[in-house]
């Protein structure tokens, strides 16, 4: 299975909030749930899952290595608390949720260790998030282009990464956006809103599907049926080639996820 386009995010989202979040989401037709071990909330979404009914083989599931666990011993150990609190046999795709704080462990390292957890089918497709390019190079060096399923990143009007974003479609990687409606920002944007008027839709429909027009693929949050629903809308929108300029115009550098271990931002 392919990353759907269109997926839902969990960041943040903890007990009830995530399983509501995530029941509605795949009643609505949702077929792709991103996580992460350090979101603490594998187990309640994995509870989810098994409640939904869904078949297994038509929900695409994303977790995500913490900084901690990159270590040679320690990956492949915390994959497996992962698909037991997810309730799974195998993971849809893992990744390296942050390079380690000051390069402390190689890229090498870990690549090659999230490459062994594929062999041994803990998960059916490997990627990494929040690289920077050089950290996509080292990656690539080790583990080759075609093997990294998705670089997931901040993407959103307000921060376009184009350096990255380019890095990554010269070399075929796959982008998927996190924050995507930049923590709901998008919807004060008078560019983003006037042209949702004239497509009557949302501004945040707006911010998706220019991502989506993008080739990206999209993991927005909510926990409102109403939102998650709207979201799910916003595949079937077009934006013309110059709405796509005004929205290029709306680039400034706003970095939401930039914590302290992050890397040089390129």
């Amino acid at each position: 299975m392919t990353i759907p386009v269109l997926g839902l995010g969990t960041f943040r989202l903890q007990g009830q909030h995530v399983i509501d979040s995530v029941s509605m989401g795949l009643e609505l037709g949702y077929r792709h749930i991103d996580t992460a071990q350090i979101y603490g909330n594998e187990a309640e979404v994995g509870q989810a899952l098994a409640h939904s009914g869904v078949p297994r083989n038509e929900v695409f599931v994303t977790t995500k290595v913490w900084t901690e666990h990159l270590g040679r011993d320690q990956l492949i150990p915390s994959l497996k608390q992962s698909l037991d609190k997810l309730r799974l046999d195998q993971l849809d795709l893992a990744l390296i949720h942050w390079p380690s704080p000051d390069d402390a462990i190689a890229v090498a390292e870990y690549m090659e260790t999230l490459a062994e957890a594929k062999s041994q089918g803990l998960a059916r497709q490997i990627g990494v998030s929040n690289f920077t390019i050089r950290h996509l190079e080292q990656a690539i060096a080790v583990v080759g282009a075609e093997e990294i399923a998705t670089q997931q990143i901040e993407l959103h009007p307000f921060l376009q990464n184009r350096q990255v974003a380019a890095f990554c479609r010269e070399h075929g990687l796959h982008l998927t956006a996190y924050m995507p409606l930049a923590y709901g920002k998008v919807m004060q944007e008078p560019v983003l809103q006037r042209i949702a008027a004239r497509h009557g839709a949302t501004p945040a429909q707006i911010a998706l599907a220019w991502l989506l027009q993008q080739g990206c693929s999209v993991i927005p949050s909510s926990t409102q049926r109403a939102n998650l629903a709207a979201n799910l809308q916003a595949q079937a929108l077009s934006l013309s080639e110059e709405e796509q300029r005004e929205i290029a115009t709306l680039e400034r550098g706003e970095r939401l996820a930039n914590p302290e271990f992050a890397p040089r931002w390129d």
